[in-house]
């Protein structure tokens, strides 16, 4: 069987080569806390990741680039403090034994791509909705200008669960478990979809586990933003997904894309 650190390694050459191909800035952005555990009292220093299939490379801190940075435990929320262009972005001291989440909301950032490698990324992250839009207006031949926006969200296991492992953090797009999936999982992970806060179907929806990203689940949201994932394996996870809007009238950019992230780690039997 093949190991856990064997298996993560084998996707770095494909992750590698997919940086060649697609600007970095648009790649899939999580949170990686130094534990997913923490003790009451103990320091948690808070990474960012920006890459694919769960392989990545650290982002330090621009404050330039954040909208919010802070984290929810002991039923209030605190910024997340840190120094500029170091790794990690910033540290925070755990709370008490309930479950908290850490929330991260970027600034916009504009990127354009050639027509066909613009293309190809809607495909690969499933807006098939702007591929045919682009297509009915004429435009499968004009190049991608984009603004996007990040929301990450990582949940910390705590002795008892706690509601914020289920509320909405008020980020523009959200994922939403319905029940905490820092618990031991009695069935499967469902979650909710929302955008602007209201639920949004046909959203695309992936998983990846961490030990080996190979392994990844995806379907859409159905007409109720609701999504479902029998986890296989206990470990920490990714949930991830891409919205995008056609941008306002007045914009200098076409497209508005929103990236949402969920990291959490399911306990073992």
């Amino acid at each position: 069987m093949r190991s856990r650190r064997g298996a993560r390694a084998a996707v770095v050459a494909a992750h590698l080569l997919a940086l060649i191909v697609t600007p970095a800035r648009a790649h899939d952005f999580w949170i990686e806390p130094s534990t997913f555990k923490p003790t009451p009292g103990v320091i948690v220093a808070v990474h960012l990741w920006v890459g694919q299939t769960f392989v990545g490379d650290p982002v330090p801190r621009q404050s330039g680039a954040i909208e919010q940075f802070f984290v929810r435990q002991n039923g209030a929320d605190a910024d997340i403090g840190g120094a500029n262009h170091i790794d990690p972005a910033g540290l925070f001291r755990a709370g008490d034994d309930t479950t908290a989440a850490i929330g991260y909301r970027s600034n916009g950032s504009d990127i354009e791509l050639l027509a066909d490698k613009f293309e190809d990324y809607l495909r690969q992250y499933g807006l098939d909705a702007i591929v045919a839009e682009r297509a009915r207006r004429g435009e499968s031949n004009k190049p991608g200008r984009e603004r996007f926006f990040r929301y990450a969200k990582a949940l910390l296991t705590g002795a008892r669960s706690d509601a914020t492992a289920t509320r909405p953090l008020g980020f523009a797009y959200e994922i939403v478990p319905r029940d905490d999936p820092t618990l031991p999982l009695a069935g499967p992970l469902r979650g909710i979809i929302l955008y602007d806060g209201k639920p949004l179907a046909a959203a695309l929806v992936e998983a990846l586990w961490r030990d080996d990203p190979s392994i990844r689940l995806a379907m859409r949201s159905d007409a109720r933003g609701a999504f479902a994932f029998a986890l296989p394996r206990s470990g920490v996870w990714l949930i991830k997904s891409v919205h995008m809007v056609r941008a306002g009238f007045f914009a200098s950019h076409d497209w508005d894309s929103h990236w949402a992230s969920l990291s959490f780690e399911v306990p073992g039997p």
